[in-house]
């Protein structure tokens, strides 16, 4: 059993400021988790289509009203246009496109640029990972022929990001959260997208980005409207309706992936969207893959107050009152049975509640042995850097809050019995 230290300075969700947390197991107190195999009037669920026909719809609209809120709606027409196509990216081993996609019939609108990178050596299309970044496209590498984003993005000194506008110093400032190389020889095809082109991350109450289309000036928000994860889950489908039609990226075999805030948008993008293959959360924490009810590291009312825009106004009953939440993260995780999930951990992130992530995953296992499928074990977490794999997955790796290479290598042996 891993033994897990803490680290609270780390995990990049604005801790600075958070109230004394618990990070004691023995103060963890007693919960019930909300019952996943049972309809909301009372009737067992025995089968994958008493789920599927029931029950999955049930905790969809759960996790929608309670945490999330509702997605965009999607009646839009989406255009795309090629702003660069490179045969010889990443020394010559990837075929590097920057594609633009508009939301509406202007231009100048709500937009997102979308950074696909394939094989060179590929012949036919190949599956792949799609997921966001954290500081624009030009940051996951440092080629000075990738457009720099012209979006919000947050301050960072070290990163030569000031006055919310990145420059030429914030080139390959990410790189090393995106294994390029690696997926690419690995035969993967990679998509990312800025998040800030489909919705900039501070409140300004909704009037900015994807949100500036569909939200209506001057009236009261609905108390389960989304807010900026269930956004940025939306961006994800679009990219996805875009590579449908895309010669070189099989859409069937596409894995949604994402770390800490975005790790949370990946999980709800995979629980809304069913056509992802695969779906990936990396140190995704409170709002994530961790329980809620074991008000370990992160809690909800710290989360609402540090970026009350993420969440719908509903999640906000729950500050400091998670036992009365009716739903929990192990059903978010569900609703992606049967397919393949994968959950990462870092044990100096207690922050996230790695023993919380894990159990998240582990709880949801029921729905998934409904269609035939192996779940964890155990509830017992695995050694540090010894990660547990069957038709779900978690490893707890050392370090910090991050993407690592090593996390790359386990998703990647992960897809290659799940997407090949």
């Amino acid at each position: 059993m891993v033994v897990l230290t803490v680290s609270v300075s780390n995990s990049g969700e604005a801790q600075d400021k958070a109230p004394e947390a618990n990070y004691d197991e023995a103060k963890v107190p007693k919960y019930v988790l909300p019952e996943l195999l049972k309809t909301n009037d009372g009737k067992a669920v025995t089968s994958a289509a008493d789920w599927t026909k029931v029950r999955r719809a049930e905790v969809l609209q759960l996790v929608q009203d309670n945490i999330f809120g509702t997605l965009p709606p999607n009646d839009i027409k989406l255009r795309t246009k090629v702003r660069s196509d490179v045969k010889d990216a990443i020394n010559g081993l990837a075929h590097r496109r920057e594609l633009t996609v508009y939301f509406t019939d202007d231009d100048k609108g709500p937009q997102m640029d979308l950074l696909v990178y394939t094989p060179v050596s590929a012949k036919g299309k190949v599956p792949a990972f799609l997921g966001y970044n954290f500081n624009g496209n030009h940051a996951v590498e440092k080629d000075p022929r990738l457009h720099i984003t012209e979006s919000w993005v947050r301050n960072d000194k070290e990163h030569g990001i000031d006055k919310n506008l990145a420059t030429e110093a914030s080139r390959g400032s990410e790189s090393s959260r995106w294994a390029v190389e690696k997926i690419v020889s690995a035969g993967y095809g990679l998509i990312t997208i800025y998040y800030g082109d489909v919705d900039p991350d501070f409140d300004d109450g909704f009037k900015n980005g994807i949100h500036a289309i569909f939200e209506k000036p001057g009236q009261p928000r609905a108390s389960n409207a989304g807010g900026s994860i269930s956004a940025w889950a939306w961006g994800l489908s679009r990219a996805l309706d875009v590579l449908e039609s895309d010669a070189e990226i099989d859409a069937k075999k596409v894995a949604v992936f994402g770390h800490s805030r975005l790790g949370k948008t990946s999980l709800w993008a995979g629980a809304t969207d069913e056509r992802f293959a695969m779906v990936i959360s990396n140190n995704s924490g409170c709002g994530g893959a961790a329980l809620s009810k074991r008000e370990f590291g992160e809690r909800v009312g710290r989360i609402n107050r540090s970026f009350p825009h993420w969440f719908c106004l509903n999640h906000r009953k729950y500050n400091e009152n998670e036992q009365a939440l009716p739903v929990d993260h192990h059903m978010l995780i569900a609703l992606a049975a049967p397919r393949p999930v994968y959950v990462a951990s870092a044990v100096e992130d207690q922050w996230a509640d790695p023993k919380g992530e894990y159990l998240g995953l582990y709880h949801a296992g029921p729905v998934f042995e409904l269609f035939g499928k192996k779940p964890l074990p155990t509830d017992v977490m695995p050694d540090l850097n010894q990660p547990v794999m069957t038709d779900v997955a978690y490893h707890i790796r050392s370090g910090k809050h991050d993407v690592t290479d090593y996390d790359w290598e386990q998703y990647i042996k992960f897809a290659n019995s799940h997407l090949r």
